[in-house]
C-alpha cells in the first residue's frame, strides 16, 4: 500500500488546525479516514509527521553483484542459478541460490531450471488429454 507522502502530511496537518474535520480532509488528500487519525495522534504524540523508520530486510547481494548476475544471464541463457551463484565473485551463503533465482524473477529473466520447466508444461498438458 503506497504511503502518504511528506508534502501532503503537512497540508493535511493544516487542514486539520484550521478547523476543517478529518472526512474532508481525508477526502482532500485521497486518502483513508483512518490514516489521517493517525496522522493527526501521531503528531500529538511526537510532534512530527514523519514515519518511523523501518529496518526493512538488508541486501544479500550488492549492487555490482546485481549487475553481474544480469549480465551474465542475459548472456547465457540456460545458466542455471545454482551456477550463477557458484561464480558470482563475493558471495559464501550457500543460500544465496534462491536469491539469484528471485532476483532473476523480478527482472523477468529465467533460469535454465526454470525455463525448461515452463517450456515443458504445455507440452505435458496435451499428451495427457
Amino acid at each position: 500500500m503506497p504511503r502518504v507522502p511528506a508534502h501532503l502530511c503537512e497540508r493535511a496537518l493544516g487542514m486539520l488546525q484550521g478547523g476543517m474535520r478529518t472526512a474532508d480532509v481525508a477526502r482532500a488528500i485521497n486518502c483513508h479516514v483512518r490514516t489521517v487519525r493517525r496522522l493527526r495522534q501521531r503528531y500529538r504524540e511526537t510532534g512530527r509527521t514523519a514515519d518511523h523508520p523501518r529496518s526493512g530486510r538488508p541486501r544479500v547481494t550488492t549492487p555490482a553483484q546485481d549487475r553481474y548476475i544480469r549480465i551474465s544471464h542475459l548472456r547465457d541463457r540456460y545458466r542455471m542459478a545454482t551456477t550463477t551463484a557458484r561464480v558470482t565473485p563475493g558471495t559464501h551463503n550457500p543460500s544465496i541460490s534462491v536469491v539469484i533465482a528471485g532476483n532473476l524473477n523480478a527482472l523477468r529473466y529465467r533460469d535454465r531450471k526454470t525455463s525448461s520447466s515452463l517450456m515443458w508444461y504445455p507440452l505435458c498438458m496435451l499428451i495427457r488429454t
